[in-house]
């Protein structure tokens, strides 16, 4: 699941789901767009939430642009579970729906009815 400009790296033990992720980024961001995919536990995503946006919460997805062409994503898979049963999505599809949200984010967008329709248009796209 990586590319010259895609990494993964799973620092837990769950299983990801088996999507084509490195296409979904180049979808949305390009090939040239390097981005850093981290999977992190519950606690490691608490502390990132509150040092980052003051929230002492752990949360399923962080997104973070750190230049124009390259960003880092944290993902929790104990939340992605937990937020897939809230809105009866099963956890693979959620998953891939949080990766394509935090993509958008890098991309430069914040919430609201544009993110939502640029967010359809590749969800739709990949079957998600």
């Amino acid at each position: 699941m990586s590319s010259p400009n895609f990494h993964i790296t799973n620092t837990t033990k769950a299983k990801l789901p088996v999507f084509d992720f490195a296409k979904m980024k180049e979808a949305v961001l390009g090939k040239k767009y390097e981005l850093s995919v981290i999977i992190i536990n519950k606690q490691g995503i608490k502390a990132l939430n509150k040092e980052f946006r003051e929230i002492n919460e752990p949360t399923d997805i962080l997104s973070f642009p750190l230049s124009n062409s390259f960003g880092e994503m944290y993902i929790n898979p104990e939340m992605t579970k937990l937020e897939a049963k809230k809105f009866d999505r099963s956890y693979e599809n959620f998953f891939a729906f949080l990766f394509i949200h935090g993509l958008v984010h890098l991309k430069g967008f914040d919430h609201g009815s544009t993110m939502e329709n640029i967010e359809a248009r590749f969800r739709k796209q990949f079957g998600i």
